[in-house]
């Protein structure tokens, strides 16, 4: 297995790349699309991004924001698939598992040439669909926080019996072959601290294939999350040094994410080169800069695609990828800093001199 988790993947897609800066370029395809079929969810986990922005503004008869039309679906897997998408990941919003036309659709994306995965709590992966994702599906990751029914509950505000079908559901997912890589998000914060070794424990005994360690985000300023998880970071760091020595091994992976986070708040540079790489679709049909923007219609709003077709949206004009200047709106926590660094110091490479690597 090589690395799941590597910041130089755009570096494969060199036409990609050197489309990229020109505000009056030629416009190519979206490598990769995030989906949110819908903005429902049957958790409500108290630290969600999503939940204020979605569940708590929209009525269940807002159907337009709830979830997208079936025809409009439709719609948007033709255009990804003429357009040569490469992949597409479904995530909240919602529980995408929860979308009503859940099944069809993975049902479509298994007979195209696109790779899919999603993001999941997990608790609907069973059935039909679990199994066309073992055998279709890239990936599967699913959010976890608790390391008990108690606690999973209190993080969760589900029945005590969830963490149990959780762990139900991840062994009979395993269980059923296929090829999809099953992955589990863990979220740090102060109270699961330390029992962080012993959930990786038993997410290896259960036959998953990796886990990424995560910080729970308390600020949109780095210092203040920095402040929160240093408490508790050492307690942290020593557990994940003992279960890579432990149980990291050729099946497992320990991907780990904790750590300070200053450089994913530094976003100096005045253009946002995964606007044009990843770009993310709302249930409300609206087309967005990032997931760390997406329902924010003040700065992450790249435009609607209620009256128009995807394609026609996104070859229609460069411009819309340039609007946005992180300097001033993403002073917040940015996922694709790391990456978008790198793809300048490549744009900026001096043409004269690149022979001499």
């Amino acid at each position: 297995m090589g690395l799941l988790y590597s910041k130089a993947k755009i570096f494969h897609f060199k036409d990609k790349l050197d489309s990229l800066p020109a505000a009056t370029g030629k416009v190519e395809s979206p490598l990769h699309v995030r989906l949110k079929p819908t903005n429902i969810c049957n958790h409500h986990c108290r630290y969600c991004a999503y939940s204020g922005k979605t569940l708590n503004k929209f009525g269940k008869n807002d159907i337009e924001r709830t979830f997208i039309p079936w025809e409009k679906m439709l719609q948007l897997v033709d255009d990804f698939i003429d357009m040569k998408v490469k992949a597409v990941t479904f995530s909240g919003g919602g529980e995408p598992f929860l979308y009503p036309y859940f099944l069809p659709l993975i049902k479509k994306m298994a007979d195209s040439s696109i790779k899919f995965a999603s993001l999941t709590n997990g608790s609907l992966l069973k059935g039909e669909v679990a199994e066309l994702f073992a055998r279709y599906a890239t990936w599967v990751r699913i959010s976890l926080d608790g390391w008990d029914g108690k606690s999973y509950a209190k993080y969760r505000r589900v029945p005590e019996n969830a963490f149990e079908e959780l762990i139900e559901n991840i062994s009979f997912f395993k269980k059923m072959g296929g090829r999809c890589y099953l992955g589990v998000s863990y979220i740090i914060d102060e109270e699961n601290v330390t029992h962080v070794y012993d959930v990786l424990t038993l997410l290896k005994e259960i036959g998953v294939n990796s886990v990424k360690l995560s910080a729970c985000l308390v600020s949109d300023k780095a210092r203040e999350n920095n402040k929160y998880h240093g408490d508790f970071f050492n307690t942290v760091a020593d557990q994940v040094e003992n279960a890579i020595s432990d149980l990291q091994d050729s099946s497992f992976e320990i991907f780990n994410a904790y750590e300070a986070m200053n450089e994913k708040f530094e976003t100096n540079y005045e253009w946002c080169p995964y606007q044009q790489i990843l770009t993310v679709i709302g249930a409300d049909l609206r087309v967005y800069s990032c997931p760390d923007k997406a329902y924010n219609q003040q700065e992450g709003l790249l435009g609607s695609l209620k009256n128009r077709s995807f394609k026609d949206f996104w070859f229609d004009g460069k411009d819309k990828f340039f609007k946005l200047n992180p300097q001033k709106h993403c002073s917040h926590h940015c996922e694709t800093t790391h990456k978008n660094k790198l793809i300048f110091e490549y744009l900026d490479a001096d043409k004269e001199h690149l022979s001499f690597v």
